[in-house]
């Protein structure tokens, strides 16, 4: 794995540290995030989408980030794009 660290939280303190990076060997990001409070994680697991079973699998988790990392994910999102390029 090829980790390229993008950011972390600008207000993160002790203890909280969203964090983004992009593993370049495979274009894809990583995301360190808040664990969801119960009731949020249960409507995430509920919501339909088309074509997909309900529920989350066993090996994914809901990650919750502030939106003041907008800026950092979308660094991370061109990062994987032109890592997949390569």
């Amino acid at each position: 794995m090829s980790l390229r660290f993008i950011g972390i939280d600008p207000n993160t303190g002790q203890g909280e540290s969203p964090t983004v990076w992009v593993d370049e060997s495979k274009g894809e990001l990583l995301i360190q995030g808040w664990k969801p409070d119960a009731e949020t994680e249960a409507e995430c697991a509920n919501f339909q989408v088309p074509g997909h079973a309900i529920g989350i699998p066993d090996h994914e988790q809901v990650v919750r980030v502030p939106a003041r990392m907008v800026s950092i994910l979308r660094e991370a999102c061109d990062a994987a794009e032109a890592a997949q390029l390569r």
